[in-house]
């Protein structure tokens, strides 16, 4: 039994440990927050001195938490936000909560996991307890974090404790949030787990243990891939259905009707966000370094990557209906947001679309009120009030993200040529409809 382990328990379970968090986003900002709501001093830690400025003072930064919250716990001094890698010294415990995203070339980059974990081993003491919560495929804390952390002379599981936990997110989720998902934790031994259990216990209504990283790893893998899979399935249905003149928003609805045996998923103009579209790849590329081709998941990425310029396609489609050319045309995008109620655009297919009707010629605006300006690539917008946007006029409008601020039957009636690619006109009609 490893000397510190006991120690450490009983100090989490009574909150008098420090703890701190690597990457105060929307992962690590709402987890710093419920542990100092808990009652430890919390510090977060973060490469952002614009952003740490802003937690500071209380700002949440457009992240889903509370700005009352925020304000009283850095009123409070139980939570530190700082750009300061040297506070890791004093702490119990550090999650990790980076960003993993994919290079050019589908692979996994791991530069800012790296860059965490270097800072870590630079200030590493015994007892210290270290959690990985960044997206990543099985191996990585084996085969990466714990190497790295062992360099410094101590010893994983006898002179630190190590685990991975992924997180699950799900921002706008007002019913499932960082306190009550339930929480994965695989440690590199017994203790490990023991410790990261004891951590996330004092803050997480569910803490589910499992027997090692690589599980832990592959249980975030599996979840968004299995999500991934499936809208890939249902996209290439609606393609075929778009083809066979059926509407596959009433072949799901009513496939919905059957109680056992299917569960709905829903087709949509690409994948978005941090998770779906980025993770199963993550996966893919373990295996093929163990010799394993995932057709499925290549085949999903395929279909799901694809479905920006089916969008174009449509939209081109339902202007030739009008005898408009597409490099002479405005369309305007009714959303910018990867999904409904958040600000994010991290591989939204809204933005996806924007470039290739650029390039197509057509003149491009967007009205989204969570996503003020974009500025990617060759686009350069600002968001347009819907109602100048109608006032206005398009030749073409795409409804690109279904928020609920949307007056939909206004963009209806107002609108001359209307694609729908998220069903978020149901039961509305129009020969100027066209709908995914």
């Amino acid at each position: 039994m490893p000397r510190f382990r006991d120690d450490l328990i009983e100090r989490l379970r009574a909150r008098q440990a420090r703890v701190g968090v690597i990457g105060l986003g929307y992962v690590g900002l709402p987890l710093a927050l419920e542990f100092a709501k808990a009652g430890f001093e919390t510090v977060g830690i973060d490469l952002d001195e614009a952003k740490v400025r802003r937690i500071s003072s209380g700002d949440p930064c457009g992240i889903d938490v509370s700005r009352a919250e925020i304000e009283a716990m850095t009123a409070s001094g139980r939570l530190v936000a700082t750009t300061d890698f040297a506070q890791l010294e004093g702490l119990d415990s550090v999650n990790i909560c980076v960003p993993t995203p994919l290079r050019k070339t589908k692979d996994p980059d791991l530069s800012h996991v790296v860059s965490a974990v270097e800072a870590i081993a630079t200030h590493l003491h015994a007892g210290q307890l270290v959690i990985l919560e960044s997206t990543t495929y099985p191996g990585t804390v084996d085969e990466v974090v714990r190497p790295m952390l062992e360099a410094t002379g101590l010893r994983g599981g006898d002179d630190f404790f190590l685990a991975f936990s992924p997180e699950r997110v799900d921002p706008g989720n007002t019913k499932w949030t960082t306190a009550n998902i339930p929480k994965v934790v695989g440690g590199i031994d017994p203790d490990s787990t023991a410790v990261a259990q004891a951590l996330y216990e004092q803050v997480v209504s569910t803490v589910v243990p499992v027997s090692s990283p690589s599980v832990a790893e592959m249980v975030k893998l599996l979840e968004n891939t299995f999500r991934a899979v499936n809208i890939g399935l249902v996209n290439e249905l609606a393609l075929m259905s778009h083809r066979l003149g059926v509407d596959v928003w009433e072949v799901i609805d009513a496939a919905s009707t059957k109680p056992f045996g299917f569960m709905p998923f829903y087709p949509g103009p690409g994948l978005g966000g941090h998770c779906i579209p980025i993770d199963p790849f993550y996966l893919s590329w373990k295996a093929k370094q163990s010799g394993f081709e995932s057709r499925f998941i290549e085949l999903a990425g395929h279909i799901n990557s694809g479905m920006p310029r089916f969008v174009v396609e449509l939209v081109v489609a339902a202007l030739s209906e009008r005898r408009k050319p597409l490099h002479d045309a405005r369309v305007h995008l009714f959303g910018m947001a990867y999904k409904p109620s958040v600000g994010d655009i991290r591989e939204s297919p809204a933005v996806d679309i924007a470039h290739l009707l650029q390039r197509g010629g057509a003149t491009v605006s967007y009205t989204d009120p969570h996503v003020p300006i974009v500025k990617h690539g060759d686009l350069d917008l600002e968001t347009v009030p819907c109602e100048a946007a109608l006032e206005q006029g398009f030749d073409c409008g795409v409804i690109t993200t279904g928020h609920p601020e949307f007056d939909y039957v206004a963009i209806v009636e107002r609108s001359d040529c209307l694609v729908d690619t998220r069903n978020a006109l149901k039961g509305l009609s129009g020969a100027h409809i066209h709908r995914l």
